[in-house]
């Protein structure tokens, strides 16, 4: 056995070694997408009125205060489960009254609370962000918030 390595043996352990970490990366990442497009995203029930909720949501710049299923600011409440928390699944009609009604109310004026802005949002625009917060809340989160409040 040779005592030292040889350029050409540390070159080919080099090439060798890179070229099997690359083969496993691609191979996650593959595994990654397959799992996300297959287990946990709703792709079914993505709709027109979704993709224009979430134009709303981005519009409004609501990450800015708000998080959706732990991404965004946390100023204010969790909103990828306000469908849960409302009641949604149970009724969902209920529940978008409930968002109707909120964001009619805003701001609320309570003392001592942070003050959610009026967008006055147009009742297309408030429908459209009623479903894309129903199709959020059913992504599979592998039970994220921890908590149901948000």
């Amino acid at each position: 056995m040779a005592e030292r390595l040889t350029t050409s043996a540390a070159r080919n352990v080099f090439y060798g070694g890179s070229a099997f970490f690359f083969a496993i990366f691609v191979g996650l990442t593959a595994h990654s997408h397959y799992a996300m497009v297959t287990t946990t995203t709703d792709v079914a029930t993505l709709t027109p009125a979704v993709a224009r909720g979430k134009h709303v949501w981005e519009k409004n710049s609501c990450i800015n205060c708000h998080t959706i299923l732990g991404e965004g600011a946390y100023f204010a409440p969790e909103l990828g489960n306000v469908w849960v928390r409302w009641g949604g699944k149970d009724d969902p009609a209920g529940a978008r009254d409930m968002l109707k009604a909120w964001m009619a109310s805003q701001p609320s004026g309570v003392p001592g609370r942070r003050q959610m802005p009026q967008f006055n949002l147009t009742e297309q625009e408030v429908n459209d962000l009623a479903d894309f917060l129903e199709w959020t809340s059913r992504i599979n989160t592998q039970n994220w918030p921890p908590k149901v409040s948000g």
